[in-house]
């Protein structure tokens, strides 16, 4: 008797935990009541318009898989940041809407903050796996954590900024070990510059550069008759086709149709100074009053979800800020996610971008960048 009864307690206990497990699964996959209604309101919208960073592999597989999962045709335009963030400004000014968001890198945004073409985006948050600060390493972060607007949203950070690139027939890894190896006279008329006078890539690392070597060493290495553009496919194209030797300030999305075409160019390993730590294109804003504010909703759940970053990881080779998305995989590609390789003390110690930093360093090593490049 006494052994039944010990055994109708432990299937009684086994069933409560595995109910109570059951529940606590369900609670954390849980979406609201009114996400279904917003998903419906947007399969009626039928759009979606987004500026995107220029990636043509982010461009052809983000439509048709947001076509397929919500119903929703998007319309991408993919160009640089800046390009798409003065086009949104300038149509909002001319009462005009017809971007949704978009997605930019570093300090595209601080130019932004008070253009009063963007809205705050925390109110687009819906899914608890977006809301919850657990989720992300680090917890929310703002590009504009000065102004705390919350208008947008970094989730990409990775170990250093992508930008160090060569041709290998040209250079060898162990050529460029230093910054200071940047200055050898081998290399001069032969290195490109994403120009470092406009938001970008190319400003994050002028920037670094400023910051750690100062501005003696600019003057420098400015001397090497550095060729500088904002059209980062030019280049890409140059440094694949051997025009140029090194590049500075452009990172995969860039190279990627170069190298998925075997052409010889590869990632620097980094240098004995470090580099600064990136959150690459991994900030998202909303447009004050969208076109199509349920897509948009949509949208912004999606792609910060779990689903969505592991998508955005995978085709942008970025790291996310999710800490249930695995990122270890990246080190094999030259792109080691911050979360996975130092502490996020560490990471907000040497990051670059956000609103603080852009302010500190980023504008006054452009402003330095407009005096000597010309």
């Amino acid at each position: 008797m006494k052994n039944r009864q010990q055994k109708i307690y432990c299937c009684l206990a086994l069933l409560v935990l595995s109910l109570f497990c059951g529940a606590l699964a369900h609670g954390a996959d849980a979406k609201p009541a009114v996400w279904d209604s917003v998903v419906a309101d947007a399969r009626k919208e039928g759009k979606l318009v987004l500026g995107l960073p220029p990636s043509a592999e982010l461009r052809k597989q983000i439509e048709p898989l947001f076509k397929s999962r919500f119903g929703i045709d998007v319309e991408t335009f993919s160009a640089a940041g800046p390009d798409i963030a003065n086009r949104i400004v300038s149509e909002s000014k001319a009462g005009v809407r017809y971007f949704d968001a978009l997605i930019f890198g570093s300090c595209t945004g601080v130019p932004l903050i008070h253009s009063g073409a963007f809205e705050p985006m925390d109110s687009y948050m819906i899914l608890p796996e977006v809301k919850d600060a657990k989720y992300w390493w680090g917890g929310h972060l703002w590009m504009d954590n000065v102004s705390t607007n919350r208008f947008f949203y970094s989730f990409i950070a990775i170990k250093g900024t992508e930008g160090l690139w060569h041709n290998t027939n040209l250079v060898k890894a162990e050529d460029v070990r230093s910054l200071d190896d940047l200055l050898d006279s081998r290399w001069k008329g032969r290195i490109g510059f994403s120009d470092p006078r406009v938001p970008g890539s190319g400003l994050s690392l002028w920037s670094f550069l400023w910051d750690i070597k100062g501005e003696e060493y600019l003057k420098k290495l400015a001397r090497q008759d550095l060729f500088v553009s904002r059209n980062l496919r030019q280049i890409a194209d140059a440094l694949a086709k051997g025009k140029l030797a090194l590049t500075l300030g452009i990172g995969y999305a860039q190279l990627e149709p170069f190298i998925k075409e075997g052409l010889p160019v590869k990632e620097l390993p980094e240098p004995r100074e470090g580099l600064p730590a990136s959150n690459a294109y991994g900030t998202l804003g909303v447009v004050k009053n969208p076109p199509h504010p349920a897509a948009t909703r949509v949208f912004v759940n999606w792609l910060l979800s779990k689903e969505g970053q592991e998508f955005y990881t995978r085709v942008m080779l970025q790291a996310t800020r999710r800490v249930d998305v695995d990122t270890k995989w990246l080190a094999k590609h030259s792109a080691e996610a911050a979360k996975d390789t130092m502490s996020f003390k560490d990471y907000d110690r040497v990051r670059n971008h956000l609103e603080d930093k852009c302010v500190s360093i980023r504008e006054p090593s452009k402003k330095f960048a407009e005096t000597i490049l010309k």
